[in-house]
């Protein structure tokens, strides 16, 4: 399972201006994002780094998830049934297995959900979020699989223009650069490094 992409993937999700995306493997690790994408799930970050930022570990054992995501309980569904999919794509894949056990052993509504075996993947939709530093935010996404990284799939997310969430988008996007900013003064040696 890919734990990082190919330059050229990550030079497209750098490229996306005003367009958070991230690319995820089939466990649901975030395992490439642009600066936007990495500000827009900032909360996911928050925890253990020594292994990718994991949304269903968010989801689950995170209590902040509950207030990052409106319709947590949705959100937790699709998570689910999306890891489903992927067992029933590779039913002998160890991470998913270390996951899934994980997430029974820690998490009741976790444990619940997996029992119901819905299988589904969402290729789109919208995701409300209440970001930390910016507030509401009402996200399209648009999931894409990427032929040439098999099993991973890029997600991007827009808002609709001249809404408030177009505008926190903007924000975030400000203060994203303010960030990226404030780690090239703070360390410059390791800022090409970290990208």
């Amino acid at each position: 399972m890919a734990a990082t992409v190919a330059a050229p993937v990550q030079a497209v999700l750098d490229g996306l201006v005003g367009v958070p995306a991230l690319v995820r493997n089939a466990v649901l690790d975030v395992v490439a994002a642009n600066d936007l994408g990495r500000a827009l799930y900032s909360e996911l970050y928050r925890g253990d780094q020594r292994r990718p930022a994991n949304i269903a570990r968010f989801a689950f054992l995170d209590p902040h998830s509950l207030d990052f995501w409106l319709d947590w309980e949705r959100v937790a569904d699709d998570i689910v049934a999306n890891l489903h999919a992927a067992a029933g794509a590779d039913p002998h894949n160890p991470a998913l297995t270390q996951l899934v056990g994980e997430l029974s052993t820690r998490s009741e509504q976790f444990r619940q959900l997996w029992a119901r075996h819905d299988v589904r993947v969402h290729t789109r939709g919208v995701k409300r979020m209440r970001h930390p530093v910016v507030g509401l935010l009402d996200l399209r996404f648009e999931l894409m699989h990427l032929s040439a990284e098999p099993g991973l799939a890029l997600a991007a997310y827009t808002a609709e223009p001249g809404t408030p969430s177009h505008d926190n988008l903007s924000l975030l996007a400000a203060w994203a650069a303010t960030q990226r900013t404030e780690t090239e003064v703070s360390d410059p040696l390791t800022t090409d490094v970290a990208r």
